[in-house]
């Protein structure tokens, strides 16, 4: 599939195309594209919880060298930490770059470490979504791994879209739950170590249970408080003023 760059295109109008031309490929052909568009200016922002792999499999047998952003918070089970290292040496990934909060912004904002208990946007904030801005710097595009099965505002999702300065690409947004089982089984991808102990959408360990919804993978995350997401994919707008 070719695609075609046009210096006359106006930001509306190159998300439209791509739209247009993404419609009903696969999640390898949205990646090929994104890569095609963007070269090395673009990245995949992980989690590296429970269905990354799918994601990163992918990005294996398109592009391994394409850059891989994750942020720790310092707040990950340690388990995620190692299946990081993990899924890096399976899926012979070259390129994880691994970015951290400010240590003095952290400190001066959440001094007991007890933020997520009575403000998880403001520990959200300033663990995740602060530290994308720089994580993002020198990329023009960012693929992610959301899906609309998963809910909530990612009931819509369009394959592409533009947010905050930059194109994004959404490979999975038409996958199912049994999409991503069905990858995992035919590239027999290791799964997370705590997808066994019943944890199907994993985040920090502070706020992320077992689901309250057997219907819901993600309503174990943020329980107790009107949250369905981190913020790295909210607009400036649309975040919570927090400080």
């Amino acid at each position: 599939m070719s695609v075609t760059v046009s210096a006359n295109e106006t930001t509306e109008q190159r998300v439209e195309r791509l739209n247009a031309e993404l419609r009903g490929k696969s999640a390898q052909e949205v990646i090929a594209a994104a890569v095609r568009e963007f070269g090395r200016k673009i990245t995949y922002v992980s989690s590296f919880g429970a269905e990354s792999a799918a994601m990163l499999g992918l990005i294996a047998e398109v592009d391994p060298g394409m850059p891989i952003v994750f942020i720790d918070t310092g707040m990950h089970f340690h388990q995620t930490l190692q299946y990081r290292d993990t899924l890096q040496e399976f899926l012979k990934l070259s390129d994880i770059r691994t970015f951290h909060a400010v240590k003095d912004e952290v400190k001066a904002i959440d001094p007991r470490g007890v933020l997520n208990k009575t403000d998880p946007d403001a520990c959200c904030e300033v663990r995740k979504v602060r530290p994308l801005a720089p994580a993002l710097e020198g990329f023009d595009a960012w693929i992610t791994g959301r899906k609309r099965f998963h809910g909530g505002g990612r009931a819509h999702l369009p394959v592409v879209e533009f947010s905050e300065g930059r194109f994004k690409f959404n490979p999975l947004a038409e996958w199912t739950h049994e999409h991503v089982d069905r990858y995992f089984a035919d590239r027999k991808l290791p799964p997370h170590p705590l997808v066994a102990d019943g944890y199907p959408s994993i985040g920090c360990w502070p706020c992320t249970v077992r689901p309250t919804d057997p219907n819901d993978v993600r309503s174990g995350r943020w329980v107790g408080f009107k949250k369905e997401e981190c913020g790295l994919h909210l607009e400036r707008k649309d975040r919570p003023r927090v400080f």
